[in-house]
């Protein structure tokens, strides 16, 4: 078994409840843990027995592509669509950060953090 993570992508993107979140944007960090098994890349070196990272990174984009209110939406599309597209996964989580959130006051980031 192995464990493939990609941490600090970062997207600017229009999520949020509030009509201004979803005019102005905001940026927002997204952390990937991929639960999946490794021995055949680990032995044979090459790219087409493993998860491709590029791929993996680019379903995640498409996602935060897509305009929603809640990070939990966007969080479970994510984790659908790797389960979709990928049947060797055993485990994924992915954490979706807002960076400073307009809350009113100084916040550095909001996360939702699911997994399956």
């Amino acid at each position: 078994m192995g464990i493939i993570e990609i941490e600090g992508m970062e997207f600017y993107s229009f999520h949020g409840h509030f009509a201004s979140e979803q005019i102005v944007g905001n940026r927002f960090l997204v952390d990937l843990t991929l639960k999946t098994n490794c021995d055949k890349a680990a032995k044979s070196d090459d790219l087409s027995d493993t998860l491709d990272y590029q791929q993996a990174y680019l379903i995640v984009k498409e996602e935060m592509a897509i305009v929603s209110h809640l990070l939990e939406h966007v969080a479970d599309r994510i984790l659908s669509r790797f389960h979709r597209e990928y049947t060797n996964i055993e485990h994924i989580k992915v954490k979706i950060s807002k960076l400073n959130p307009p809350m009113g006051g100084q916040i550095e980031k909001v996360a939702v953090t699911m997994e399956r």
